[in-house]
């Protein structure tokens, strides 16, 4: 009986290099928060990778496209059931987070006799203002932490992904527009595929708009959007 404990920590070892291992190749996300709203990006190749929660939430994720989908869907659950119950203006990231889907990662990572999700994620919540935007990073174990400075990646290897998010904390400027932000992103997300050194990226003058036999997604929860709903996508040229 004393065996049963180490033998479910090397259980629990063999599923983060599991999933290490199924992440590889795997191409990061942001979220940026700015005066007009928040910017969520992503490239992919025909499995999207930005998406609507409910009304003024967003999530964007890489991973397994079936396990982001269930991700997706106990979101959107979680959601309408808060919403529901309470009410719309009730519906808060930090509730979904805690007591919805943290847990349900948590529980499908340490089920050890289950296959795990295979996401990494961040969720965004549009406030009245960027100081009251709300972003978190969402690990594929549960654990989750909530991001102050209005940018979030979120990647494969987390060494990268906070170079990355560093690189674009220097490189945004207050007075950018949206456009100019995505076109950031897009800037780092080619020159973490590339494996380049960020210390040395510079923003080119003329930023990219698309990538090459992929797919740029690009969403805005907008904050002058009338009405509950403020999701839109973004055509970038």
């Amino acid at each position: 009986m004393t065996e049963e404990p180490y033998r479910w920590l090397e259980a629990i070892g063999n599923r983060r290099e599991y999933i290490s291992e199924q992440m590889k190749g795997a191409t990061p996300v942001f979220a940026v928060s700015r005066p007009e709203g928040i910017l969520l990006f992503g490239v992919g190749i025909g499995h999207s990778k930005v998406f609507e929660i409910y009304d003024r939430h967003g999530f964007a994720a890489l991973g397994h496209p079936v396990d982001i989908e269930k991700l997706r869907q106990a979101a959107i659950e979680a959601a309408h059931v808060e919403g529901f119950n309470r009410s719309a203006k009730d519906v808060t990231l930090r509730r979904l987070i805690s007591f919805a889907l943290s847990t349900t990662l948590k529980n499908s990572f340490e089920q050890i006799f289950s296959p795990p999700l295979i996401v990494e994620s961040i969720f965004a919540e549009l406030g009245e203002s960027p100081a009251h935007d709300v972003l978190v990073r969402v690990r594929y174990d549960g654990n989750h932490h909530y991001e102050t400075s209005g940018v979030v990646v979120a990647a494969s290897d987390r060494k990268r992904e906070d170079e990355a998010a560093a690189w674009l904390r220097a490189n945004l400027k207050t007075d950018d527009s949206v456009t100019r932000v995505a076109g950031l992103c897009l800037v780092v997300w080619q020159a973490l595929a590339d494996g380049k050194n960020l210390a040395e990226l510079l923003p080119p003058d003329v930023l990219p708009t698309s990538v090459a036999g992929k797919t740029v997604e690009a969403a805005l929860l907008d904050r002058k959007l009338p009405g509950a709903v403020q999701y839109r996508l973004l055509e970038l040229k």
